[in-house]
Parts: structure tokens; C-alpha cells; sequence
């Protein structure tokens, strides 16, 4: 088996083959059939994220099962399966409240290492203890969840983790409402999912914010009824122009900065909720004035679209094939796994909404 593997922050990945262990009582072996390329892998590889180095890089992946360990009773070789990014053991504090996306299994399963570097003894990890970007992969059983489909596999890919976070932060984090107001800051992949979840979520009017001119074309096609450019000026002024100077009912952020966030908090209306999706930094930090909590706005963080991955994938799937949600307008590229770092290139020049590598 081959994969892409970051040796040093900030240099490109190297394309190495890799030697998987023996299969542990419950571990999966699947063929990876596709891999998106989102922006939280460039930022691990950046060094904002700490990471045991070197590491298999990639965390948005689905394939189908080869071979599984002799206590895996969840999938069998030949399933269909998405690798979830969060474990969901079924059986911890959280899952058993239906808080899977906070599964006390996956510190666990984070940091195991399945496999080495050919070239030595190098024991390594998949980011997020997956490792997506590669044509094999072995992932602990609480990752794999199966899924009834013929969906390509580069659309299916796309469930690992940006659209199952987009549009359950608005299914499932935020609730949004029928006839409800929505702006997005931020429409790349999971910024795009934010809009078809708060469309399919009944959403009367949608705003895409982003400074790129493709990301807010594309945000048309999936439900945006108004676009904003940030370069036209303060993008919460723009917003509320929208709304007869309220604001809207849901903002979410989907970028991971502390500005960004704070210009959704500002477009969210008095009594409005504010949902944070992107991953920020650790040292970062947001602040506001304390006498606005009076306005009975609801800060809400997002993990995972605080999606139940077990009933949420197969219901995404089935969205996709009634033609309610739009996978296939998601994936702009393809690139093949020798192309990775093009792929991350098309990935900055704003391309891109998802580029998806197929091994």
C-alpha cells in the first residue's frame, strides 16, 4: 500500500509505501476509494495542530472493506463504508445521550498506529486516526460506518467530514427553522454544506459571504439567495441591509478565525444564535462586550455537525439520492494521490470548492 505522509511542518507530502501491521480483534482494512482535501489538513500540516510526526495525512475518505479483525461484528468484507472522523463507540457517557460526535473513544483510537514506513521502522499514524490519503487504510471499528449506496466514491468521500459537519451544523447544531434568515461566512466545502442544510432545513433567505468570486457562484446553485463580498465593504453591514437592519435569525462561521467569528456573532439578530464551525487555533481567543449577552444571543459551538453518524450518514446518502442534497456539484477536481500537493495548491487559489484524490 502507498500513502502521502508529512515528515516536516510546512514541507509538501511525500509519497512513500507504507506496511500495515496485523490486524488487531477491532480493526477494519478498507480499500480507500476516494480522499477529499479540506482545509483542516493543511492546517495540521502547517504545525497549528500538534502532531507525531511523521503521520499519514488525510481525513475525508470512504472505500470498502477488506478485511476486519476477529471482534469486529458492526461491517464485513465488501461493505460500503465512510470513515467517520469521530469515533462512536456506542457505549460511553456520550453515546449513549446521543452526543456521538463527543465519543470518549476517539482520544483513544487517535493516536493508534496501524502501520509502518516501508523504509525502515517508522511506526505511523493517520491523521485523526484515519489516513485517508492513500489506496489502503486500517481504522478502528468505531470509525467505520456502513452505508447502502452506489454513490462514486469521491461523492461519498465527502460524508468523512465536511458535509456531514455543513449540513449538520445546520440540521443538527443550530435547528434552523422554515422561513428562517441564514448567513454563511465562509462558503468553501463545509461552508457550502452550511447553505444546502439550511436550504434543505427550509431556510427562506440564505447569504453566502466569501471573497471568492467562484465560491459565491457556486453558493447560488446550492441555495444562496443573496451573496456578500467582504471587499464591498463591512460584510455585518452588508448583512443586516439584507435583514431590515436586524441581522439574521442563524450565523455560522466556517473559517476558524477570530475576526470572522466575531462578524458572525455581529450578524446574528438580538436573540439569534451564532454557530462557530471552523476550527480555530488554540491560542486563539474572541471577546465581546459583556452587555450584550442581554441580547439573548446563543453562542453555540459545532463538532462534527453534532452529527449521530450511525442514523445521520445513511440519511445524508439517501438526501443525495433522492437529489435533495448535491454531492456531485461539490467535487470540482479530481487528482490522483501522486497529486496531492496539487491538490492543496488548487485548494489556496480558491479553485476549488472540494478537490477529492482517487488512489
Amino acid at each position: 500500500m502507498k500513502g502521502a505522509i508529512l515528515l516536516e511542518y510546512g514541507e509538501p507530502l511525500v509519497i512513500e509505501r507504507i506496511d500495515a501491521f496485523e490486524l488487531g480483534p477491532k480493526d477494519v482494512r478498507m480499500q480507500v476509494e476516494a480522499s477529499g482535501v479540506c482545509h483542516s489538513d493543511w492546517w495540521a500540516m502547517s504545525g497549528l495542530y500538534p502532531l507525531e510526526l511523521p503521520v499519514i495525512m488525510g481525513h475525508e475518505g470512504a472505500g470498502v472493506v477488506l478485511e476486519v479483525g476477529a471482534h469486529v461484528t458492526r461491517v464485513k468484507p465488501g461493505d460500503r463504508i465512510v470513515a467517520a472522523l469521530y469515533a462512536a463507540c456506542g457505549q460511553c457517557w456520550h453515546c449513549v445521550r446521543d452526543e456521538t460526535n463527543l465519543c470518549d473513544h476517539h482520544p483513544v483510537v487517535h493516536h493508534v498506529k496501524h502501520s509502518q514506513r516501508a523504509q525502515g521502522d517508522g511506526r505511523l499514524e493517520g491523521l485523526n486516526g484515519l489516513g485517508t490519503f492513500a489506496d489502503e487504510m486500517v481504522i478502528d471499528e468505531s470509525m467505520a460506518v456502513k452505508v447502502e449506496t452506489d454513490l462514486p466514491g469521491e461523492q461519498l468521500a465527502l460524508l468523512g467530514c465536511g458535509v456531514t459537519t455543513g449540513v449538520g451544523a445546520a440540521l443538527n447544531t443550530a435547528r434552523v427553522k422554515p422561513g428562517s434568515t441564514v448567513a454563511v461566512v465562509g462558503c468553501g466545502g463545509v461552508g457550502q454544506s452550511v447553505i444546502q442544510g439550511a436550504a434543505i432545513a427550509g431556510a427562506a433567505r440564505i447569504v453566502a459571504v466569501d471573497p471568492t468570486p467562484l465560491k459565491r457562484d457556486v453558493a447560488t446553485a446550492f441555495g444562496a439567495t443573496d451573496l456578500v463580498d467582504p471587499g464591498d465593504g463591512d460584510p455585518v453591514e452588508q448583512v443586516r441591509e439584507l435583514t431590515g437592519g436586524r441581522g439574521v435569525d442563524y450565523a455560522f462561521e466556517v473559517v476558524g478565525r477570530p475576526q470572522t467569528m466575531m462578524q458572525a456573532y455581529e450578524m446574528a439578530r438580538r436573540g439569534g444564535t451564532a454557530v462557530m464551525v471552523g476550527a480555530a487555533r488554540n491560542e486563539d481567543v474572541i471577546s465581546f462586550n459583556a452587555f450584550e449577552l442581554h441580547h439573548e444571543k446563543t453562542i453555540k459551538g459545532c463538532t462534527y455537525g453534532s452529527a449521530q453518524v450511525h442514523r445521520d450518514l445513511q440519511m445524508l446518502v439517501d438526501l443525495a439520492e433522492q437529489g435533495r442534497l448535491d454531492l456531485a456539484a461539490m467535487v470540482t477536481r479530481t487528482f490522483a494521490l501522486e497529486q496531492i500537493n496539487e491538490a492543496f495548491d488548487a485548494m489556496h487559489a480558491g479553485t476549488v470548492v472540494r478537490g477529492v484524490v482517487v488512489p
